[in-house]
């Protein structure tokens, strides 16, 4: 058991100063005193630090992402202790472009690694190309019998994608969607947006002609350019869920574009930030040469998150939402997860005046304390 005392608790929305309770990975209680009834609680001292929900990543490539410049420019996978320093308690692992040299099978591998080692991860199947690349050659069947997989990845609008039709994506969300309905998940088709000139086009024809729920296709990147960060606007308008990603574009950071977003009045509830953690980022010229590449960092979520707060001006309980509690409740998983409740997972992080981070608890385990690594992943 850990007893986290005198500390302010935010749910994200504040709820005062409090003593946070959780035992056997749950949040038990949370009162104004809890007194210390055992000498086997571990005891925080909270005061001056703030205590806040677990950040859920809903995009990282955790089996490692790139490979667009040859073998040599494969991402590793990532370990434990890089998710923890940056405040990642619950994950969503994909594949990206490479699914020649990974594979679903390696994805749900790493996740269930993850698992062990002491986060939650979930996952995604398929990746960019179309017929989707699966487990159990059946999207439907992945997404009903797997337990981590909540739904399937396709890549639109991109030079690397596969070019499906309308009908082609429609029978992909139409498989997703039903597929969540048999196994209680949510049943989401994940569409990374790449720069071509369709933008959502593609998914807004399915929508459209289709009676397919909005919320079933999640386009993420749609901060990559300004003209379609505008249609992911008009398209969350309409009750759908769209995800900015960290370090896509100075221009249309997540930060300005969540800004830019309640101008607009888009409904704020329905952003989620992300970090494309170890995926690459790449560069290509206008014949489709590549550029230049690099790789993308989890830590980069809350960067973001601090940034908003001490740079923006954004209350902490706003920030806070497009890393918890919008996320938790995009993937079905509210308030099991981004959210501080009793009986809500132990998925907690203490943070010091500065916003830093001091401690972090995953499923009720200290993994993180005074600046360091408690828990390392098995070979790290």
């Amino acid at each position: 058991m850990i007893l986290i005392k005198n500390v302010d608790v935010f749910s994200p929305e504040y709820m005062g100063t409090k003593d946070v309770l959780t035992a056997k990975g749950k949040i038990v209680l949370i009162d104004d005193e809890i007194s210390i009834f055992s000498k086997k609680i571990c005891v925080i001292d909270g005061t001056g630090k703030k205590l806040v929900p677990g950040f859920i990543d809903c995009h990282v490539h955790i089996t490692g992402g790139g490979g667009e410049g040859s073998f040599k420019t494969r991402v590793p996978e990532i370990t434990l202790s890089k998710l923890i320093e940056g405040g990642i308690t619950t994950v969503v692992g994909l594949l990206g472009t490479d699914s020649t040299t990974r594979s679903v099978e390696n994805l749900i591998a790493k996740a269930k690694s993850l698992k062990e080692e002491g986060i939650s991860v979930y996952a995604v199947t398929g990746s960019y190309g179309f017929p989707s690349e699966t487990l159990t050659d059946s999207v439907k069947k992945d997404i009903v019998y797997v337990e981590e997989i909540l739904g399937v990845k396709i890549a639109l609008s991109d030079h690397r994608s596969a070019s499906i039709s309308n009908h082609e994506l429609a029978r992909l969300a139409s498989d997703a969607r039903v597929a969540g309905m048999l196994s209680g998940k949510p049943g989401i088709v994940v569409a990374h947006m790449g720069n071509g000139k369709k933008g959502l086009g593609l998914i807004n024809e399915v929508l459209e002609e289709t009676e397919i729920p909005v919320k079933t296709i999640r386009p993420t990147h749609v901060n990559r350019r300004k003209e379609l960060l505008n249609e992911a606007f008009d398209f969350a308008k309409k009750g759908g869920i769209i995800d900015l990603t960290c370090g896509i574009s100075e221009e249309t950071s997540p930060s300005s574009a969540i800004i830019e977003a309640e101008k607009n009045n888009v409904p704020l509830e329905n952003i989620t930030i992300s970090s494309d953690g170890y995926g690459s980022w790449s560069s290509y010229d206008s014949v489709g040469n590549l550029k230049d590449i690099g790789v993308s960092s989890v830590k980069s979520l809350f960067e973001e998150f601090k940034f908003m707060v001490k740079n923006l001006n954004f209350t902490i309980e706003k920030a806070l939402m497009f890393y918890t509690s919008n996320v938790s409740k995009a993937l079905e998983k509210y308030p099991q997860k981004g959210f501080i409740s009793e009986n809500s997972d132990a998925d907690l992080l203490l943070l010091d005046k500065n916003l830093e981070i001091d401690t972090v608890i995953a499923n009720g385990k200290v993994m993180f304390a005074a600046g360091k690594i408690e828990v390392k992943g098995t070979y790290e």
